[in-house]
């Protein structure tokens, strides 16, 4: 329930609220950064080069490209990893019998991540699509819907999961650093 602070409802809604403010700066950036990586930019031009291209062509709309696609990929993923994290965390001390230490709070993280990762792959293919902006021929993404359904049509459904072995490694590597960090910390505070 609302209101105490070991409810999955308020790890979710904690979390969720997180997302949303980080990916106001996270979508901007990951634009620049995909343009840039993709060579939709000229060649040899640099970030700020970019920034003010995207600025010129859409406007700061061009900036939040894949918005709320981010967020179906990010909302998704941490209603899955955060609650999972803490149920983890618990059960592992009630079996132990003791708190759970940093170490292992780092590995409820990684593979609370790592598998929140594998479930929301499918959303980070078509949010990647939709930040580029067109495919290979130049034909342009539109929507979330439309995007989902032409990869699914054109690609097959494996295609929704490309990038899923890479995606799963990092993000259950760096929810080892994050959480075990995370605990640390609080442990020595």
């Amino acid at each position: 329930s609302l209101g105490n602070p070991h409810a999955s409802s308020t790890h979710m809604i904690a979390a969720c609220a997180g997302e949303i403010s980080a990916c106001l700066i996270r979508v901007p950036t990951e634009n620049i950064k995909q343009k840039m990586q993709a060579g939709i930019v000229e060649k040899g031009k640099g970030a700020l080069w970019t920034l003010n291209s995207i600025f010129a062509a859409q406007g700061l709309k061009g900036f939040y490209a894949g918005f709320y696609t981010t967020l179906m990929r990010e909302i998704p993923f941490t209603l899955i990893q955060f609650p999972m994290y803490e149920k983890m965390k618990t059960s592992l001390a009630k079996f132990r019998g003791i708190p759970t230490d940093s170490f292992w709070a780092a590995a409820c993280g990684s593979a609370s991540g790592a598998f929140a990762a594998a479930v929301t792959t499918p959303f980070d293919v078509v949010k990647t699509r939709l930040m580029l902006g067109s495919d290979t021929k130049g034909v342009q993404y539109k929507g979330l819907n439309s995007t989902f359904t032409r990869i699914l049509n054109e690609e097959g459904a494996k295609a929704l999961f490309r990038g899923i072995l890479p995606r799963v490694m990092w993000i259950g590597i760096g929810g080892f650093v994050f959480f075990g960090s995370y605990e640390f910390s609080r442990e020595i505070l």
